[in-house]
């Protein structure tokens, strides 16, 4: 059995319910939104502190409180639960399989929302055995504030991104406080603020220049090794919480028709969110990894307004013209496809980021000419975005974003 519809969105989490919202928002009524969990929201109905939908709503949810009001505001489109997405096909053909067994649909537009997953340790290459009580952000805020449990008492924590934070949060929810947190960098990769209010928020050490060697445990953990500089040291803990090292989840992409960007690991876009079959669109976390639930929120509803586009007929039915190449400390940058020309007042956003922390000029060059530098200092994980007229664009057969080292 086929079902059809104008709209298909695939994935429950922020994306996914704010282009739901923003489409029925903009006359589309039909839409059908698929979940392979029992309930909407994604990631942060993990979440059971505070820090979500201040942007959005004027107002200051927890994760759970936050996924439960995007949920009710898309309501109004055909949302199915317990739905698992076995292949997309060329032209918005999508095969799936859920309560009442496998089931085809077909739509004009497929909107891939298909969130991001943390690195698992085996990807990761951490010597030591593989005892009880290593799991990453993620597991640990599901068995927290979903089962009310947690497999330690004095763990450490590895890495600090902000995810690092929130890990801080869901364990002093349980009233424990990790025994230092572990990062190998000169400093924390959250906003500088992170050091001070971990140390004196949480009464939490921050060790940076500190490298994990092994994990030490037979059935459990002890302990870990570390080296600050001056040789192997031993760490006493009970636990390990491994955060961050976020990428696309696109287990479904990578063997369809999809092209994949190596840059961001997620599918390759052009200005308006496009992948390289023009009948999907790509939105949130699977665009580059992790973001916040807030800005996951808002790229969904500016697909959305592109989807609509695509149904009017209002977006260039040809292949991009030229791709965008990168020269320097750059990881990626999106959109990786660009067109000479676009609808009028549609300017050109682009975001990237860097793969460690650099000082010096950001440019982007058009056939050999540079049509716009900044200055910028930055550091991973951090979004560096800005926008450039299509005018720039004309006639444009190679674009370069480069960056120039201070």
């Amino acid at each position: 059995m086929t079902s059809n519809s104008e709209v298909l969105i695939l994935g429950g989490g922020p994306a996914g319910l704010s282009c739901a919202r923003a489409l029925r928002n903009l006359g589309i009524h039909n839409a059908v939104l698929l979940e392979r969990e029992g309930e909407l929201g994604g990631i942060v109905r993990h979440c059971g502190h505070p820090g979500f939908g201040l942007r959005e709503f004027g107002k200051v949810y927890t994760g759970a409180e936050y996924a439960k009001r995007l949920a009710n505001d898309a309501s109004g489109a055909d949302l199915k639960l317990h739905m698992s997405v076995l292949k997309i096909e060329p032209g918005g053909l999508v095969r799936a399989t859920g309560p009442n067994g496998p089931e085809d649909f077909q739509a004009k537009a497929v909107v891939l929302a298909l969130g991001a997953r943390e690195t698992p340790r085996s990807a990761r290459l951490i010597s030591g055995g593989r005892p009880f009580g290593v799991v990453n952000t993620g597991a640990l805020q599901q068995m927290v504030y979903l089962n009310g449990k947690c497999p330690f008492q004095r763990p450490v924590v590895i890495g600090s991104e902000l995810v690092a934070f929130s890990t801080l949060l869901t364990l002093r929810h349980v009233g424990l406080k990790p025994v230092a947190i572990v990062e190998e960098n000169e400093r924390v990769t959250a906003r500088k603020p992170g050091t001070w209010i971990a140390r004196l928020g949480f009464g939490v050490p921050v060790l940076t220049r500190t490298r994990l060697l092994r994990i030490i445990g037979r059935n459990r953990v002890t302990g870990i090794e570390i080296d600050r500089g001056f040789g192997p040291e031993l760490m006493e803990c009970d636990g390990v919480i491994l955060t961050g090292h976020f990428r696309p989840e696109t287990a479904l992409i990578a063997p369809s028709h999809v092209e994949i960007d190596p840059g961001t690991r997620g599918p390759a876009i052009d200005a308006f969110f496009r992948c390289s079959d023009h009948n999907y669109f790509a939105a949130g976390n699977l665009l580059r990894g992790i973001e916040t639930a807030g800005q996951c929120w808002r790229e969904g509803k500016a697909v959305a307004e592109m989807v609509i586009a695509r149904l009017e007929n209002r977006l260039p039915v040809r292949q991009p013209d030229a791709r965008v190449t990168l020269r320097g400390p750059l990881a990626y940058v999106y959109p990786q496809r660009i067109y000479r020309d676009a609808p009028a007042g549609h300017p050109l956003l682009f975001k990237a980021r860097v793969t460690h922390a650099v000082r010096g000029r950001l440019s982007v060059v058009v056939d050999g000419s540079v049509v716009w530098s900044r200055r910028i200092s930055a550091l991973p994980e951090r979004r560096i975005a800005w926008k450039l007229p299509y005018r720039d664009m004309r006639n444009c057969e190679q674009v370069s974003v480069e960056f120039d080292a201070a």
